[in-house]
Formats: C-alpha cells, structure tokens, sequence
C-alpha cells in the first residue's frame, strides 16, 4: 500500500490551524478588556493604570455610596416595571399575530421589528422628541409652570424601555407558538373546553417558559440600556448607567470597574437563566 497523502490534505490541515487562531484571537480581543476590567476592580490604587494590591474595598465604596444605590433602585424600578408591562402586551402581541389575521396585519409585522433594527440612538431621538412634544402640549394644555411642570423622569424612561421592549417580547412568544402543536389546542377543544379554557389550561402553558425567555431578555435589555434612558431621562431618572457615565466624565476609577463588574455578572446570570428557560422550551416542544 501506498504511504502517499491525499492530495490537498496538507493545505486543509493549514486552513484548520488558522481557523482555530482566528477564533482565539478574535476571543481575546473581544474579552481580554472585560477581563482587565474585572481584575482592575480590585486593584487598591485610585489610579486603573498601574497594579498596586488587592482590595475589595471599592466594592464597599460602591455599597456606601448613596448616588449609586438610589441609581441602582431606579434601574430596578424601570426594568420590572417595563418588563411586566413589555411582557404583557408582547405576549398579546404575539398572539394576536399568529392566530389572527386581520387587515395591514403586513405592515405591522414590519413595524414590529423596527425597534430591533434602528440604531439605539435613532429610537432615543424621536422618543425625546415625542415626550418634548406631548409634555409640553400637556402643560399648554393644564396650564403647568415651573416645578409643576411634566417633565422628563422614570415614568418616560419605562414608557422607552417598554416601546423597545415590546418586540423583543413578542419576537421570543412568537418563536414558541410557531413550534407549538395545534392538534393539542384542537383535542382541547373536541373534548369540550372553550376558547379561553383551551389557552388557560394548554396554550399559556405550554408557551410560559417562551414568555419567561422573552421577559428575561426584556430585563436584560432595560437593565443595561443606556443610549435611549440617556435620551429620555430627566431630573430624579438617573439610572446605574447613566451614573457610570457620569462618573467616568470626570475620571476612570476602580469605583467604577466595581460598578460595571457587578453590571456584567448580573446580566451574565440573566442570560444564563434565559438560556435556560429556552432550552427548556425547545426540550418541551420536541417532546410533544
């Protein structure tokens, strides 16, 4: 027999090689700043360019720090408000356009999907002009002056998230009934129960954990946005990112390598628990 290679198979061998160092290099470059960030957060000098020591107390600096846990409450306070509404009217959203047909149902199709696509910035402008105009109509309208003024706050930040929000809802739900088995709706039906039994007791569930995915995600995204709560926030409205980028105006300190650590591992568990949940839901429709 011959010992003779098959032709090409050094230049495959090559490719596979170069492959691999493509993805490792593409990983550090893409997590390597994380990384040092992570690691900076507990280095004990003011100054993030030079290692000195370990510390935590930056973290203790964070906890104490006033400015920042009346910023953490408000980006609580947006994300499960914004959610739970996000949550409701994307799961309505859902339904409605998979189970109903019904004039320009198209374009809105198309329009649902516009906040997913247009850049965060283009969303942000036309919010604040929206809430520039209605606010201000309003107080025209009452007669409002001064401190007695609508103006811009956390009510407009969760109404943002909640326009954004939507979509990405109703994106996931959407996914869950397209995989959902209409014959069980159906055999519901053929043994009696109504139209709202037959969701109470066989549809809701069994899309529950694609609503829980879509409202984690929900989270997610309200938790970290900065780019539309920037533009729509007022005075009493600031939001964890927004402090972060206030503070980092002024200077890069290992406060806010705290901030933006403990930011990044609780959107890393939020992801993780999304993950989760829609691993569930494609393990719950393949057993059907």
């Amino acid at each position: 027999m011959s010992d003779r290679k098959p032709a090409g198979s050094g230049f495959l061998r090559w490719g596979n090689r170069l492959l691999w160092a493509n993805m490792i290099l593409s990983f550090i470059f893409l997590y390597a700043p994380i990384v040092i960030l992570v690691a900076f957060s507990f280095n004990d000098s003011r100054l993030a360019a030079r290692w000195v020591g370990f510390t935590t107390k930056w973290y203790v600096d964070m906890v104490q720090s006033e400015a920042v846990m009346i910023a953490m409450e408000n980006s609580l306070i947006v994300a499960f408000v914004s959610t739970i509404i996000a949550t409701i009217l994307g799961t309505m959203t859902a339904l409605a356009m998979e189970r109903f047909r019904f004039p320009f149902r198209s374009t809105y199709d198309g329009v649902l999907y516009l906040p997913v696509i247009i850049p965060d910035i283009v969303m942000g402008i036309s919010l604040l002009a929206f809430f520039s105009l209605f606010l201000g109509g309003m107080n025209e309208l009452l007669g409002l002056e001064g401190n007695a003024s609508l103006r811009p706050g956390l009510t407009t930040v969760i109404i943002a998230h909640v326009a954004f929000n939507i979509s990405y809802v109703a994106i996931v739900v959407r996914t869950s009934l397209g995989e959902l088995d209409p014959g069980l709706e159906e055999a519901a039906q053929d043994l009696g129960a109504n139209e709202w039994i037959t969701f109470r007791r066989v549809t809701l569930p069994l899309i529950m954990p694609g609503i829980l995915g879509g409202a984690l995600l929900a989270f997610t995204l309200s938790l970290d946005d900065f780019v539309i709560t920037f533009f729509t926030t007022g005075p009493g409205g600031t939001t964890l990112p927004i402090e972060v980028f206030g503070r980092i105006r002024r200077a890069i300190s290992p406060e806010i390598n705290a901030i933006s650590t403990v930011m990044l591992l609780v959107s890393i568990l939020l992801v993780i628990v999304s993950q989760i949940v829609q691993r569930r839901t494609t393990n719950l429709q393949s057993s059907q």
